[in-house]
């Protein structure tokens, strides 16, 4: 008996010390802890205001300290319409109308966090655990504020990312100003998945569809004024082309008109040199033949010319043929030879013998012509006139 007695008085001994030296109460690496004393002689009861760090073990009395823990990690809410994921089974997508009457029903993902520095606030005013903070406090806002946000958009306006965007940022602007004196931060607004009412979501097919017409015959359109574009430019090139042929052709005639006008005149100036040259020598042999020489060169030109002929001398009145006082002139017609000087500069007239000299008359051509022809003489007996 006395051997029972005294294994209790040190099990209870052993317990009391146990008790004195205090419970060990940890956090994990990414909580913080906050202590609540219920019952102590001395100090303050109910929840301490000291934040516990991530990743500490501490020592409690038990049945007089409570210990809760918060996760100061970044944390997500997350509303689908799909059934296999999300913090909700079934179909838990945040639905509005638009403000033009049209129901979505849109996929958003709230991440978060709380403040570490207010946990011993959070574990007093707002939430005991994780768990409660997220389905009282942080879903019971997004639940409402999102919907009053994203439907002050149209149907059309709701189509535009950038539209979507900027609702978003309003929204966790919006959360913030409510859950920061909660110790929550809204850290950014995911927006997923949406989708309209059946009839509306046939419409929207169908202006698809007719949207997508109208894309393919706007490019059949674009694509036939580029081919047209290209014809154009085409024709122009060809256009342009042909006139660079055309002034080629152009600038080479006028070349060879210039180089053939140029030779002309060379040519016409020859021949006006040539004309102008032969007039100096007519000119000057005019002049020549009308002296003294000129009259002697005709008669040694008569001469010639009578050369071989035979001619009939008939007496004169007065004597013989003088041939330096004969009408040259009519001697040539009397033997039916052309005068030798030119039109357009006559000689100069030789002065009439005196009136006893006479030429034969005409008779006489016709008796030369009539008569026999004599032997041959030797070309220097030639008969001579009288003086």
């Amino acid at each position: 008996m006395k051997k029972l007695t005294h294994s209790l008085t040190l099990a209870g001994l052993v317990l009391s010390a146990g008790l004195l030296a205090g419970c060990p109460y940890s956090t994990g690496p990414t909580e913080v802890g906050v202590r609540t004393i219920k019952w102590s002689p001395i100090g303050r009861k109910g929840v301490q205001e000291k934040v516990y760090k991530p990743g500490a073990t501490h020592f409690f009395v038990p049945f007089l300290t409570d210990w809760d823990t918060f996760d100061t990690r970044l944390q997500k809410l997350e509303m689908t319409a799909a059934t296999d994921r999300g913090d909700r089974r079934g179909r838990d997508e945040l639905l509005f109308k638009t403000i033009d009457g049209n129901d979505i029903g849109l996929d958003v993902t709230i991440q978060y966090r709380i403040i570490p520095e207010q946990a011993p606030m959070i574990l007093q005013e707002v939430a005991a655990t994780d768990e409660e903070l997220k389905e009282h406090i942080v879903r019971a806002i997004t639940r409402s504020m999102p919907r009053d946000i994203f439907g002050e958009l149209n149907t059309e306006e709701f189509y535009v990312s950038a539209k979507r965007g900027e609702k978003s940022e309003q929204t966790k602007e919006s959360m913030n100003a409510i859950l920061l004196p909660y110790g929550v931060v809204i850290e950014k607004v995911n927006l997923g998945d949406y989708s309209f009412n059946e009839e509306y979501k046939k419409a929207i097919e169908d202006k698809k569809v007719a949207d997508q017409e109208a894309e393919r015959l706007k490019s059949e359109t674009n694509a036939a004024e580029e081919e047209w574009r290209t014809a154009v430019e085409k024709a122009k090139a060809e256009v342009e082309k042909v006139k660079a042929e055309a002034d080629g052709e152009y600038s080479r005639a006028v070349i060879e008109a210039d180089a053939y006008y140029e030779q002309q005149k060379q040519f016409a100036e020859a021949i006006r040199a040539e004309g102008q040259a032969e007039a100096e020598g007519i000119r000057k042999m005019n002049e020549a033949l009308a002296g003294s020489g000129g009259e002697a060169m005709i008669k040694m030109k008569i001469a010639e010319a009578l050369m071989d002929k035979r001619i009939i001398m008939l007496p004169m009145g007065g004597g013989g043929l003088d041939v330096r006082s004969t009408d040259i002139n009519a001697l040539l017609q009397l033997y039916g030879l052309q005068s030798l000087t030119q039109p357009k500069v006559p000689a100069t007239p030789l002065k009439a013998a005196p009136p006893a000299v006479k030429t034969a008359p005409p008779q006489a051509e016709a008796a030369t012509q009539q008569t026999a022809p004599l032997p041959a003489a030797k070309p220097q007996s030639r008969a001579k006139p009288r003086r």
